[in-house]
């Protein structure tokens, strides 16, 4: 692996000196590091856990909870392939990534665990895996078909199995007691399994009862225990339970992301998961932690107004079923407890209120940042940022690192233009820190997607990358700026990243990524304006897909009567009324696109329309549609529209009850129609005297 000392020193500031063997033979230098106040970076992970245990054997090594050891990668990603000569500028970017402190702390979503699982499938099935686990769980068997043992190890329910809910700590199961054997009283004899004449009762001791035929020779062979009996009434019953292990084909859950502490494995021990699913079970007793991987502001939030509902991108996206509406509150609700940090409803949400919490968008953007401006000042051009998951994602990674090193005339590897950045999930980058990070300079960004992610999660950043290229391409980048690249294996990933650079800016930004993510898009924007000033653009107005969050609103004005009910209903104020005349005006820059007025109008006269003004007007109120005022024809002051008004007198006008003096009141202000009920000596009143 060629590595140039100097330049990597000149590109992060700093005097490197290069080690070849640290673990070995230079280990006396990485202890000298650990004694420092210094950072401490490593470049290799192979050899991570050697590394802290070696800190932590050297006297005066400051303690890892006060200075951690930091690992990076830059063999696999840069050092191993055909382009490994020119990677220097691409391994001091992931370096200086590798620097940036931690994000901060966010608040903890805690699980508690007494280790009682409850086991649903086949029972010989779940006999044999509750074998291994009784030693640690408290084991309760959900009989479901299967061949039993005799001995009475472990509680065994039986019935017609219900719904599971809750989460690791918290799963409450329900089922219906229907069956008319009793398996509290059950002793095994089987006298019941040979009387039966039609073979409907099976070693799970649960009578089919669609093969039944009434002999009730059962019941005569268990008289003297008593545990069959046919006029039991189905009782619905429910237990709590910590855990759940379902060896059913079908699982409880058909939501992409199970919640935490389900399990699903069909086939028990034979899964191709089974042994590490039986770690992992044995393991789950005791307290756990996990971030909160969200933030929500409801103020911001453009699901729904007067019980109408907006934008529910949110909704939708969520593999975990863990948002719900509360549309009658304006607002959605998220359950900790249920989501798995995924992030795709911030990259879908079109107004910021969700966002995701670790690491913050501005510290994401942080690190973008520094590794585009390393890399350019390393001397890198066209970089291609490489967004991936910490697990499968950088898995297939290294592994096409290793397959260059062991078959270079077959797998190229890892460009050295591509610069690989992990993230807890692909999904939680979206809008603002892509168009961030090509302000930022970087050529192109890329989202790995391999086998695990939830396949809304595709179409949604499919959706989002698509406005994202839509914009810079209507602004005059030439090229293919964003993609989604789907891979599984290595041959496939090779030839993907081999593709040819875009056109990038020409002056790289310097903001920084706020944490409000409608503010960084219009940082973005505005840098991408003034960079792409020289490119020729005749249009004023970027036309963009569906899923935008910016976009204009037309108005039907034939239809449209100025009732203004689409304003109250707007959640962003990008539609507006006026106070001095009937007017409805619209702020483009404020819309999100939610939906909300076209929901909302009675005449069904507002159409959306996804569009990037490029104008000034884009920050400008401007009038949609206007009327003539109606004078009030007792004192002439106008309170409401002329078309609006005529509108409602001629709906009214055969009614009984609007006839003569009372539709004359019709065309009064509110003030006027009091004194001339209150006046008008035709009018009757009751009084009590």
């Amino acid at each position: 692996m060629p590595l140039d000392p100097k330049a990597l020193g000149a590109a992060l500031d700093e005097e490197l000196t290069t080690h070849t063997t640290l673990c070995r033979r230079d280990a006396p230098a990485f202890q000298r590091a650990s004694r420092s106040g210094d950072e401490l970076v490593v470049a290799c992970t192979q050899e991570s856990r050697l590394f802290t245990e070696l800190s932590q054997q050297t006297e005066g090594a400051v303690p890892l909870d006060v200075r951690p050891i930091r690992f990076v990668n830059i063999r696999e990603t840069g050092g191993w392939g055909r382009e490994a000569k020119a990677a220097t500028p691409k391994m001091a970017a992931l370096l200086a990534a590798a620097r940036l402190p931690d994000p901060e702390p966010v608040p903890t979503v805690t699980y508690r665990s007494e280790g009682r699982l409850l086991i649903v499938g086949p029972l010989d099935e779940a006999e044999r895996f509750a074998e291994r686990v009784a030693d640690v769980l408290d084991v309760t068997l959900f009989a479901q078909g299967g061949r039993g043992q005799q001995a009475r190890n472990w509680p065994v329910l039986g019935g017609q199995f219900g719904a599971i809910k809750g989460w690791l700590g918290a799963f409450e199961a329900e089922w219906s007691a229907s069956n008319p054997i009793d398996l509290d009283l059950c002793t095994r004899c089987n006298a019941c399994v040979a009387a039966c004449p039609e073979g409907a009762i099976g070693l799970d001791y649960q009578i089919d009862l669609d093969r039944c035929r009434d002999h009730r020779a059962c019941v005569k062979a268990c008289e003297a225990v008593g545990a069959i009996n046919f006029q039991r009434d189905a009782v619905a019953q429910s237990e709590r339970f910590d855990l759940v292990l379902d060896l059913r084909d079908t699982p409880a859950f058909t939501q992409h992301a199970h919640p935490q502490g389900y399990f699903h494995l069909p086939g028990g021990l034979r899964h191709d998961k089974g042994v590490e699913t039986l770690i992992r079970l044995r393991d789950m007793v005791g307290e756990f932690e996990k971030p909160k991987f969200f933030t929500y502001n409801h103020k911001l939030c453009a699901h729904g107004r007067n019980e109408t509902v907006g934008c529910d991108a949110c909704i939708t996206v969520c593999s975990a079923l863990a948002i719900r509406s509360e549309v009658e509150r304006q607002q959605i609700a998220v359950n900790p407890n249920l989501c798995v940090g995924c992030g795709a409803c911030t990259t879908v949400c079109p107004t910021g209120a969700l966002a995701y919490a670790t690491p913050r968008a501005s510290e994401q953007g942080a690190k973008l940042r520094t590794v585009l401006s390393t890399y350019a000042k390393a001397g890198g051009k066209d970089a291609a940022l490489l967004l991936h998951s910490q697990t499968a994602g950088t898995e297939l990674i290294d592994a096409l690192g290793r397959e260059a090193m062991l078959r270079p005339k077959a797998i190229k590897g890892v460009p050295a233009r591509v610069i690989p950045l992990p993230l807890w999930h692909t999904a939680s980058a979206g809008l603002d820190l892509w168009l961030s990070a090509f302000a930022y300079g970087a050529s192109q960004v890329w989202v790995l997607m391999t086998d695990e992610e939830a396949p809304q999660y595709r179409d949604a950043l499919r959706e989002q990358m698509a406005v994202a290229q839509a914009i810079v391409s209507g602004l005059g980048y030439s090229g293919t700026h964003f993609r989604l690249i789907e891979a599984r294996d290595v041959a496939k990933l090779d030839v993907q990243l081999a593709s040819p650079p875009a056109q990038g800016v020409q002056r790289r930004a310097s903001y920084a990524v706020q944490r409000e993510k409608r503010a960084t898009m219009e940082l973005a924007l505005d840098h991408l304006l003034q960079d792409s000033a020289a490119h020729p653009r005749a249009v004023e107005a970027v036309a963009l897909p569906a899923a935008s969050l910016f976009g204009t609103v037309t108005v039907n004005k034939d239809a449209c009567t100025l009732c203004l009910s689409c304003v109250s209903a707007c959640p962003a104020n990008a539609l507006l009324d006026n106070a001095e005349r009937p007017q409805l005006r619209f702020v483009e820059k404020n819309c999100v696109q939610c939906g909300l007025c076209v929901t909302t109008c009675p005449e069904d006269a507002i159409t959306l329309q996804p569009r990037l003004l490029l104008t000034e007007q884009r920050r400008q109120p401007r009038v949609l549609n206007e009327a003539k005022p109606y004078a009030c024809v007792r004192c002439g002051k106008p309170f409401g529209t002329l078309k609006g008004v005529e509108l409602m007198l001629g709906k009214l006008a055969g009614h009984s009850m609007f006839q003569g003096e009372a539709l004359e009141r019709l065309k009064m202000c509110g003030d006027c129609r009091v004194v001339d009920i209150y006046t008008n000596p035709n009018e009757t009143r009751i009084t009590d005297h």
